[in-house]
């Protein structure tokens, strides 16, 4: 017998994704201008960012997304408690993305590269902040997955909850790796 084929989580959650991505593909698209009418100061900007940042911050939000990946898996297992580790660690994934945020942001501000240095770095705080944001959803919603996964067995509202909150966090990931390559890569 053949599985039924269904999008993951509820209905709601594709609209509120769909929506998100066309905002943010107007902020990509912001970002594409900008550099295409100066690219000299587009690339000056670039150049103070720290691109080893970005890249450990790329590969927490990857990683916290296979975590998510394999707790949603696990969920679906005999003891749902299972998945439970999996979720933390994308939740410490999540807190370790935004500590190194932190530190960024208090770099560039100390050495002079605040949000009113130039439109680059108006930008970059601006579009990597509201990412931010999304992220401290992200991190309040992982936290009511981790309490979903606390019985040992999900009913099927729960485990929709769960795809629902997984497909968010993937969301924030993708909006993440665009982010990084206009930011940090695009030369």
């Amino acid at each position: 017998m053949r599985a039924e084929r269904r999008m993951p989580g509820e209905a709601g959650i594709w609209l509120f994704i769909l929506g998100d991505m066309v905002v943010f593909a107007v902020v990509f698209g912001v970002l594409v201008h900008s550099r295409g009418q100066d690219p000299a100061a587009y690339e000056l900007g670039q150049g103070r960012l720290h691109i080893g940042l970005g890249i450990v911050n790329t590969v927490l939000l990857l990683t916290s997304s296979l975590l998510v990946a394999a707790g949603v898996r696990a969920s679906r297992g005999l003891d749902a408690r299972q998945a439970r580790p999996f979720f933390l660690g994308a939740i410490g994934c999540a807190l370790a993305f935004v500590a190194l945020k932190a530190v960024e942001y208090t770099d560039l501000a100390s050495s002079g590269h605040g949000p009113a240095t130039s439109e680059f770095s108006q930008l970059f705080f601006t579009f990597t902040g509201l990412h931010l944001l999304h992220v401290a959803i992200g991190l309040a919603v992982l936290g009511g997955v981790v309490r979903l996964v606390r019985r040992p067995a999900l009913d099927e509202h729960d485990a929709m909850m769960l795809e629902t909150g997984a497909s968010y966090w993937h969301m924030v990931d993708l909006l993440w790796i665009v982010l990084f390559a206009l930011l940090y890569l695009l030369g």
